[in-house]
């Protein structure tokens, strides 16, 4: 999808959200896209039938802590599912890679250790533009795609505990 327009879906093909309450972690750092990425995942949420109560919204320093806040917010919350949103750019330094091994690591292993879905929302982009584009620009909003994603994954979450 990160060739085409993010912000894309197939409205024939979310589950009914209604009644499903979601978590968004979101990196006050390179927070004009972060910002973005949270006004696409909100809109999307809420225009598949999500409740704006039923968003709850955890702002955190930066990415790397984006794995730290998902695993409170799982832990004091009653969520369905969470979706963490932030913004890498590459730098001129090696930090910018060991952020970005760390935040997947750290989001990977919330998936497999928590008893519902994080959804992936970070942006590792080369350019401040290329992090513009994905938030909101001509490529549309990375944050519309978790969204989607979230829903789809915490439906399926649902239907898969509901047969045990």
């Amino acid at each position: 999808m990160a060739t085409t327009n993010l912000s894309h879906y197939d409205t024939e093909s979310i589950p009914n959200a209604e009644g499903m309450r979601f978590g968004v972690v979101v990196s006050e750092w390179n927070e004009k896209i972060t910002a973005g990425l949270f006004d696409g995942a909100h809109k999307a949420l809420v225009d598949n039938g999500v409740l704006p109560e039923d968003i709850i919204r955890v702002n955190v320093p930066g990415s790397f802590e984006l794995t730290f806040g998902a695993s409170m917010l799982a832990e004091t919350t009653n969520v369905d599912a969470i979706i963490t949103l932030g913004s890498l750019i590459q730098g001129e330094t090696k930090h910018f890679d060991f952020v970005c091994q760390g935040v997947s690591n750290g989001i990977t292993q919330l998936n497999t250790s928590l008893e519902i879905p994080v959804i992936f929302g970070v942006l590792t982009d080369n350019t401040m533009q290329q992090a513009i584009d994905r938030s909101g620009g001509k490529h549309g909003n990375k944050g519309v795609e978790c969204a989607i994603a979230a829903i789809k994954m915490a439906s399926i979450n649902q239907i898969l505990r509901a047969e045990d």
